[in-house]
């Protein structure tokens, strides 16, 4: 990033439509505030939001408010028949602007901007005011509240939509490219989907070989398919396809841009076993950044569980040992030249105690599948707190049983104990399975299955400005709604970086978000929300308090015009520069210092 606060990029220019351009709309509203036309629509949303609030009292007390000229109450205002409806009114009546009463914008904004939008109105001169979330579920006690509190938010909102203004998207040229950062199964997958979609991509991965934590795997689950032959196979397909450039050894140190016109500056080191590491450094043009930098396997400490013991090893350690005896065909599975006729699985090592790995029930439960084909005589154990072998790997638990391994559902507060014993380990543990009793269990081997850690990559977090959740993890926007997405436009998160996942969920995350830098990229152009700092300029007197509060490095200084400037493909419209300023010179547009004044004394209002 750059480091001058005060030098403005090429990389950072944007194009932007004219904020009271409607486009295609057939009407503007840019009328003052006491001549607009307002319709205020309530929707009842079945019994989730009537069942609490009064919405015929709200639509009464908000009908008499100046400038609404519709107050109407709906059963669910969402669904086509209610928008229908609702065009109707705005073009029979010639609305200016419309409030619309209901549950989180999360949900329905796109909705209702789509429909203000084919009604001929200025989408951004709708205003959504959530009666929901906010009042009817919030209040399920107090009906007399609940339906206080809406009257107030919608007297807000109506005043929020007089004063609003007509605004259009900022809209920025996009480079047809995209910098996949990790190469293991989920960035590969990535790199292939939008390489195969006609963009170009880098694929920039900080080890000398692609293929990640799946690489090594002689076996995945559920399907026992070879991860070497897999990562193979991909290889072949990244090589097949020129359009996909491949960088080793090397790490993203520095972005610039914005999305649509990203700006990587890439370290590459050559041979990093050698006292004469050579360093080259390179600049990338990208519009869109997936980040699939994977995770790691926990590594126990040494007396936890024992772990210095050789016959206690982690579930990656297993694995390497199940491939060498495979490899070796001989039928038996030796530790330090002995037989081993007895494993012990002690589970969610290294994950706390109100959190979980996910993957790891099922890997645990599959390695032992594995072990019991290739060694038939062999007695496992499994040692867990809850056994979450979900949706379809439940079957993989059902063939352990079958298998006669023995479960044991430890107490979550009080842990195996491990004691070593020559060459064998003894366990002891309360079984809740029989009513806490104690029991004592040898094993010729201990494998604990660990959980899966967030990878150290302080470096790149710094240069992307990643968002990292309470978990250590790379954090999504929305696990369900915007699973991928993340809150700098244009950067997305995959695969095991954001969560842990198993093979099969990491490539569908993967394509997820290579769909989602594609759907960006492919058109040429990309729409961003008009919702951005605006700096006022006969108010503004260059102190630059606004630049050290600005998270996205989104403010600079002008030092010919001695003032503050904003680029507005970097603003996120998150606000942290407004209060900071002490001559109010910076807003949000959409936002502005007068309509938040406004709006609060419509909400402070006494009477209906």
């Amino acid at each position: 990033m750059n480091s001058n606060p005060k030098e403005t990029k090429d990389i950072n220019t944007i194009n932007t439509i004219g904020c009271t351009d409607t486009g295609d709309n057939n009407r503007e509203s840019d009328k003052d505030e006491g001549s607009k036309k307002i319709g205020v629509f309530i929707c009842k949303c079945g019994g989730n939001i009537s069942d609490f609030v009064d919405v015929e009292r709200v639509r009464q007390a908000v009908s008499q408010e100046e400038g609404v000229d519709i107050a109407k109450v709906n059963m669910f205002s969402c669904s086509d028949s209610a928008q229908e409806e609702m065009i109707g009114k705005i073009r029979d009546s010639g609305l200016d602007a419309i409030v619309i009463a209901s549950c989180s914008p999360k949900l329905h904004l796109q909705t209702f901007r789509g429909m203000a939008k084919r009604a001929g109105l200025n989408p951004y001169q709708y205003v959504q005011v959530n009666i929901r979330e906010q009042c009817s579920w919030t209040h399920t006690h107090d009906r007399e509240g609940a339906t206080e509190k809406a009257i107030r938010l919608v007297r807000a909102g109506i005043k929020n939509a007089a004063m609003s203004r007509p605004l259009a998207p900022i809209e920025i040229e996009t480079e047809p490219c995209v910098a996949v950062i990790g190469g293991g199964i989920g960035g590969m997958r990535a790199a292939i989907s939008l390489a195969e979609m006609g963009l170009k991509v880098y694929l920039i991965e900080r080890e000398a070989r692609l293929g990640g934590m799946v690489r090594d795997k002689d076996a995945l689950f559920p399907s026992f398919e070879d991860g070497q032959r897999l990562i193979q196979a991909l290889s072949e397909r990244i090589n097949a396809l020129s359009n996909i450039t491949v960088f080793y050894n090397a790490e993203v140190v520095e972005k610039q841009g914005t999305v649509g016109k990203f700006l990587l500056t890439v370290e590459i080191t050559g041979d990093r076993s050698s006292d004469d590491i050579k360093k080259e450094r390179l600049t990338l043009k990208a519009g869109a950044i997936i980040v699939c930098t994977g995770a790691k396997s926990y590594t126990p400490s040494e007396d936890e569980f024992s772990y210095s013991h050789p016959r206690v090893i982690t579930i990656e350690e297993y694995l390497g040992l199940l491939r060498q005896t495979k490899a070796r065909g001989d039928g038996r599975l030796i530790v330090e030249g002995r037989p081993v006729t007895s494993i012990a699985y002690i589970y969610c090592v290294g994950v706390p105690k109100n959190e979980c790995s996910r993957y790891c029930c099922s890997l645990g439960v599959f390695s032992a599948i594995r072990a019991k084909k290739l060694f038939k005589d062999i007695s496992q154990y499994h040692l867990y707190r809850e056994m979450r072998t979900y949706g379809s790997y439940e079957a993989l638990y059902q063939r352990a049983l079958s298998n006669n391994d023995i479960f044991i559902k430890c107490p979550k507060k009080s842990l195996p104990q491990l004691i070593p014993k020559g060459n064998a380990v003894t366990i002891i543990t309360k079984d809740l399975l029989t009513h806490k009793e104690e029991i004592e269990i040898e094993a010729d081997l201990v494998v604990l299955i660990t959980g899966m850690v967030p990878a150290e990559n302080n470096g790149l977090e710094d240069a992307l400005k990643l968002p990292i959740g309470k978990n250590g993890f790379y954090n999504e926007i929305h696990p369900k709604l915007r699973p991928v997405e993340t809150v700098i436009d244009g950067l997305f998160i995959a695969g095991c970086a954001q969560s842990p996942k198993n093979a099969k969920e990491t490539v569908e995350s993967a394509l997820a978000a290579s769909s989602k830098a594609a759907s960006l990229l492919l058109g040429r152009k990309v729409a961003l929300e008009p919702f951005v700092a605006e700096v006022i300029g006969d108010k503004c007197d260059g102190c630059g308090l606004c630049i050290s509060s600005c998270p996205y490095e989104a403010i600079t200084i002008d030092d010919d015009k001695g003032m503050a400037v904003v680029n507005e493909g970097l603003c996120k419209g998150e606000g942290a520069c407004v209060p900071v300023c002490p001559n109010e010179a910076i807003q949000l547009r959409g936002f502005e210092h007068d309509k938040i004044k406004a709006m609060i004394r419509a909400l402070i209002k006494m009477g209906e």
